[in-house]
């Protein structure tokens, strides 16, 4: 006699993806990339902030690798022991073939965390505005003042930030701190007021997802990644179309193209939405 048969779980992908990816172009979006040319500056800045081993510099790293077609480390990568890497302030610039930069960079800051160690929130918007000098070293205890060395008391243009990039792990955000959550918060109320664009990156989504693990094409089709892409939303206020996962380099030593087309296809939405703002920027 048989029992009452146990309802089988649900599966763990959608019958089609829930956003398109033209996997294979990642020629045609890197190609796209570097022809990109800014209006009124010569770089449109981007500044990274996250979670100390949210993979701030992993990210930076994975964008160059993308373009250089080969393992670079550009930033280096820690958050061993859980504290930040990152201690200054550094501009990373994306070479072309022929040794001249692409018209973007990345400003890599140092993590955030819970407790007084991470980086101060001021300082953070003190990069917003464009006030950081290029190797200022981050003080925990202290922010930077407006009359100590390294603060910019007249940025440029392009000194200032054109779009905040959140950095967000998929494996640790229904862990997040409450105080780390409140310094992103701080942090992007301060950026909206200075009307910046703002997005999400989501690293580490093979940690969350096996289907994923397995194959990164699965990516828009795993229920679970969408699920944590919505942790994220309700997080930082976002909506889903600003949050961008990705797989950032780490164990690999061959770039992989279908990693590489997630992370510039997120680059490339960056793009759009820091030189819509670079025209109308102003101090």
């Amino acid at each position: 006699m048989g029992g009452i048969q146990a309802t089988p779980p649900p599966p763990p992908e959608f019958d089609r993806p829930w956003r398109m990816m033209h996997w294979g172009s990642k020629d045609v979006i890197e190609q796209k990339l570097r022809n990109f040319r800014p209006d009124n500056v010569q770089f449109v800045r981007i500044l990274v902030v996250g979670e100390v081993g949210a993979g701030k510099s992993s990210f930076i790293n994975s964008v160059n690798n993308a373009f250089q077609g080969r393992i670079t480390s550009g930033a280096l990568v820690g958050g061993i022991g859980g504290t930040s890497f990152t201690k200054a302030y550094k501009t990373h610039y994306i070479q072309r073939k022929d040794a001249s930069h692409l018209p973007f960079v990345f400003n890599d800051t140092m993590g955030l965390e819970s407790s007084e160690s991470g980086a101060h929130v001021q300082d953070i918007i003190n990069a917003l505005h464009g006030f950081l000098q290029e190797a200022y070293r981050f003080n925990p205890a202290s922010p930077l003042s407006s009359n100590a060395p390294g603060y910019r008391s007249s940025p440029s243009l392009e000194d200032q930030t054109f779009c905040l990039v959140n950095i967000m792990a998929a494996d640790k955000i229904s862990l997040m701190d409450s105080g780390v959550f409140r310094k992103l918060q701080a942090i992007r109320e301060a950026a909206s007021h200075l009307n910046m664009p703002q997005v999400i990156i989501m690293t580490k989504v093979d940690l969350v997802c096996p289907l994923v693990h397995h194959d990164i094409k699965k990516i828009y089709t795993s229920k679970r990644i969408k699920e944590k892409m919505q942790e994220c939303s309700n997080i930082l206020g976002l909506p889903m179309n600003y949050i961008f996962p990705v797989k950032n380099y780490h164990e690999e030593i061959d770039t992989e193209d279908d990693m590489d087309l997630l992370i510039l296809k997120a680059l490339d939405q960056i793009m759009h939405i820091a030189a819509d703002k670079s025209c109308t920027h102003e101090n």
